[in-house]
């Protein structure tokens, strides 16, 4: 397995063989708890959802949370098998899911108009999909950590957007097609973890900051694996 950590703005990132291309800027951070704001703080809160598949063949997911702690892994038997916790009633997350045709879309997302809550408050999502539908994921992040472990679904694509913190982003795993990925982000840390027998080529621009390669070896501008041509 690589590992690639990057400080700064920007990354664009390709494997060959399962073709990822992705753009990587850092970002998420501010952990679970916060203060300040104008929310009720209430009693924690743990509420678990399913959603079937139905008669789709594809899905595409669109996730959106303002600030919090997120994990997103594969393993369901259903389409998602989600647990949420909160402790601000106006933060119960929204879970929409319809399907046309033979292609679903599911719709997670925080409610608008979630402001800082009036004491410290809690907001964890942990997020797990079926590994063997073909899923489209388009995740915007605000604050936070989060912790994407994609190497066991089906993906497709990837298009994941994140603010100001911290994230894991871990590609390990048997990769049996090709997939297309961008990935932005703003202010912080942004980890990925690859893997060794699929060619990646990573290249990061703009911004302040470092990236630190780990077992990628510069090539020009950019930075590969062993397996990389």
């Amino acid at each position: 397995m690589g590992v690639c950590t990057h400080k700064g703005e920007e990354m664009n990132m390709r494997m060959t063989n399962l073709r990822l291309l992705a753009a990587l800027a850092t970002a998420l951070g501010a952990a679970a708890c916060y203060n300040g704001g104008g929310l009720p703080v209430g009693e924690l809160q743990t509420e678990s959802r399913s959603v079937k598949l139905g008669d789709a063949k594809t899905v595409r997911a669109e996730i959106h949370m303002g600030a919090g702690e997120m994990k997103l892994a594969g393993g369901a038997h259903d389409l998602l098998e989600a647990d949420f916790s909160y402790n601000v009633a106006r933060w119960k997350p929204e879970v929409e899911y319809s399907v046309s045709g033979t292609r679903g879309l599911l719709t997670i997302r925080q409610p608008e108009g979630s402001h800082g809550p009036m004491g410290p408050g809690h907001y964890e999502w942990d997020l797990r999909f079926n590994n063997k539908v073909p899923l489209e994921l388009s995740v915007h992040l605000g604050a936070g950590k989060s912790e994407l472990t994609l190497g066991s679904l089906a993906l497709t694509d990837l298009d994941l957007n994140m603010g100001v913190g911290e994230t894991v982003v871990d590609l390990t795993g048997d990769w049996k097609s090709d997939l297309q990925a961008h990935i932005k982000g703003g202010v912080g840390k942004a980890t990925l973890r690859l893997p060794r027998d699929v060619g990646v080529e990573v290249r990061a621009k703009g911004g302040i900051g470092e990236v630190r390669p780990g077992e990628l070896k510069k090539r020009g501008d950019a930075y590969v694996n062993d397996a990389y041509g």
